[in-house]
C-alpha cells in the first residue's frame, strides 16, 4: 500500500482453477478499510470467483488471503461471516418457500422466537432501508427486483465489516437504485467496506473510491476512480473501445413494419394486467419500457403461455391471424412464440446439465422424440456456441460453471433453436458485460433484419432507445403510450411511465 496502511483484505498471487483451467490467475488485490471498491471486467473475467474466495464460498487453488494482516482460510461462508465478510450474490441465495422475514433472520434465530415480533422487526428494518417489501410474503412470490432487495437487506442486517455486492442493481428501478446508493454511502459513513461488482460503468464511476479491472482472470489495473473515465474502463476490460457500439442513438433508418403477427386486445390478468392492447409486426424490434409493477413481464408471459389470463373478460390474443389461448408454453412454442426469461437461473436453464444437454432439451420441447442422438446433440451445441460465441471451459462444462453472460447466451440459444417467428426478450442484457451486450444487441438487430418479430422488454432507457423501431410504454398494467425513435427521448419515456 502506497499510504503505509495495512489493507483490510489482501489477496496475494491468488489462483483458482476449475478442471485445470484457471478462472483467476495469480491476482494481487488489496481492499482498504472504509472504501467503496468497484471490481469490473467482462463476464468470465474472474470477478465473482475472486469475491467468492473472499466470502468463503470457494477456496483458492494457490495463493493466500490476509485479513487485518494475518493469513486466513475460510472453509465455508459462515467462516467468512464470523470474520465480518458478507456477500450479496448476483443469483439469489434465498429460500423460496420461506417468508421474507424468515430469510432475513435465517441463521440468527433465538432459542424462542415470537413470530409477531420477528415480522414487526423485519418490517421496520426494511422500511429503514426504503425497501417496499412485504415481510409476510414468501420469497417464491416475489419478483427479481424484490428478491434482490431482500438479499441486500440480509447482508446489511448481519452488521458485516465488509459487504460484497455482486450486480446489486441489475433488477432495480432508477428510484430503487437511488435508495440503494444512498444506503451504500450510509454504510461507508459507518465504516463498512464495500466491494461493488457491476456492469453499469456509470454506476461504478459515480459510487466508488477505487476501481480494479480484471481481464481473462488477470488483474489489469487498480487505481483511484478519479483517474478513470468510461472509455478507459472499457479499454481495460476488453482491450479496445466499444463506445461507438453501445447505447448510441443510431443513425440508420427505422425498419418498416411488415405483416402484423400479433394482436392483443383488452388483455387482463387480475390487477396486474388491465385491459391492455397492442400489436407486434414482423421485421421490427418493438421495445417495451416500464417500471417494476407495470405489468410488462406479465403481459409477455401471457402471450407466451407461461401464465394464464383471466378466463372471463380476459381479452383476445391473435397470432398469425388466429385467435389463441395458451395455457402452457409448449403450444406457443410450436406456433412460433418464445419467451427469453429475465431470471435465467430460476427459469432459463438446467444448471447441472451441459450446454449440449440444455439445447437438446429445448429442441425436444419443440419437436418431441424418444431417442436422444448424442451426435445430433453435440452438433447442435457446436453450431449455436459458434453462432452466439458461447465460451466455456470445455465442451462438457455445466451451465452453472459458465459466466453470467455465457449463461444468458445459452438461454437465448435455447429459445432460438425452436425456430420461432416471435422472440420476446425480457431484460436480455441484465447482469451482462459490455462485450456480451454488444453481441446480444447485434443478434437482436440481425433477427429483425431477417424478418423475425422481436420484442425487447428493458428498464434501461439507453438500451431501449438504441434498439427500438417502435417503443411502447407500460404503466399500471397497460400499454399507455407509443413512440417512434425520432420523437422518443428519455424524459418523454419516463414521464409516460410514471404519470
Amino acid at each position: 500500500m502506497t499510504d503505509g496502511r495495512v489493507p483490510l483484505i489482501e489477496m496475494q498471487a491468488v489462483t483458482k482453477e476449475y478442471r485445470g483451467v484457471p478462472a483467476v490467475k495469480s491476482v494481487d488485490f488489496a481492499l482498504r478499510a472504509g472504501e467503496i471498491h468497484a471490481l469490473l471486467g467482462e463476464n468470465g473475467a474472474g470477478k465473482s470467483t475472486l469475491t467468492k474466495i473472499m466470502a468463503g464460498v470457494t477456496g483458492p487453488t494457490s495463493g493466500r488471503m490476509l485479513l487485518d494482516g494475518r493469513e486466513v482460510t475460510f472453509e465455508r461462508p459462515s467462516d467468512a461471516l464470523a470474520n465480518g465478510i458478507a456477500m450479496v450474490f448476483q443469483e439469489t441465495s434465498l429460500v423460496p418457500s420461506m417468508t421474507v422475514a424468515q430469510n432475513l433472520y435465517l441463521g440468527q434465530e433465538k432459542l424462542f422466537n415470537r413470530l409477531r415480533g420477528l415480522y414487526i422487526a423485519a418490517q421496520q428494518f426494511l422500511q429503514s432501508l426504503n425497501f417496499a417489501v412485504d415481510p409476510w410474503a414468501t420469497v417464491a412470490a416475489l419478483g427479481a427486483a424484490k428478491k434482490q432487495m431482500v438479499e441486500i437487506a440480509r447482508a446489511v442486517l448481519q452488521n458485516a465489516r465488509v459487504i460484497i455486492f455482486d450486480e446489486p442493481t441489475a433488477s432495480l428501478t432508477p428510484e430503487e437504485k437511488r435508495h440503494f446508493f444512498a444506503l451504500v454511502r450510509r454504510l461507508k459513513e459507518r465504516g463498512v467496506t464495500i466491494v461493488f461488482i457491476s456492469h453499469a460503468l456509470e454506476e461504478a464511476l459515480a459510487i466508488s473510491d477505487r476501481i480494479t479491472i480484471l481481464r481473462d482472470g488477470e488483474l489489469v489495473v487498480t487505481d483511484d476512480t478519479a483517474n478513470f473515465d468510461r472509455d478507459k474502463i472499457i479499454r481495460g476490460m476488453v482491450g479496445r473501445t466499444l463506445s461507438n457500439e453501445l447505447y448510441q442513438r443510431r443513425d440508420r433508418a427505422v425498419r418498416p413494419a411488415r405483416k402484423k403477427i400479433l394482436s392483443v386486445q383488452n388483455l387482463s390478468m387480475g390487477s396486474i394486467v388491465r385491459n391492455t392492447s397492442f400489436s407486434i409486426y414482423e421485421g421490427q424490434v418493438t421495445a417495451v419500457f416500464g417500471l417494476i409493477g407495470s405489468g410488462r413481464t406479465e403481459t409477455a408471459k401471457i402471450v407466451a403461455g407461461v401464465v394464464k389470463r383471466n378466463f372471463f373478460y380476459g381479452g383476445e390474443v391473435k397470432f398469425a391471424d388466429r385467435s389463441v389461448r395458451y395455457r402452457v408454453p409448449r403450444p406457443a412454442m410450436k406456433d412460433g412464440i418464445v419467451y427469453v426469461t429475465e431470471d435465467r437461473k430460476v427459469e432459463g436453464f438446467f444448471e447441472t446439465m451441459s450446454i449440449a444437454e440444455n439445447l437438446h432439451a429445448a429442441h425436444l420441447a419443440a419437436k418431441p422424440g424418444i431417442v436422444v442422438h448424442t451426435g445430433e446433440m453435440n452438433a447442435l451445441a457446436a453450431e449455436w456456441s459458434k453462432t452466439l460465441s458461447i465460451r466455456a471451459i470445455n465442451g462438457n462444462a455445466r451451465v452453472i460453471e459458465l459466466s453470467g453472460g455465457n449463461q444468458q447466451k445459452v438461454v437465448i440459444a435455447k429459445s432460438l433453436v425452436q425456430a420461432p417467428k416471435l422472440v420476446i426478450f425480457d431484460e436480455p442484457t441484465r447482469g451482462v458485460d459490455v462485450g456480451a451486450i454488444a453481441e446480444i444487441h447485434q443478434l437482436i438487430n440481425r433477427l429483425a433484419d431477417e424478418g423475425y418479430a422481436v420484442v425487447v422488454i428493458s428498464s434501461y432507457l439507453p438500451e431501449v432507445l438504441n434498439l427500438a423501431d417502435r417503443l411502447l410504454v407500460a404503466r399500471q398494467g397497460r400499454i399507455v403510450e407509443e413512440f417512434s425513435p425520432a420523437e422518443a427521448t428519455e424524459e418523454k419515456i419516463m414521464y409516460a411511465a410514471v404519470h
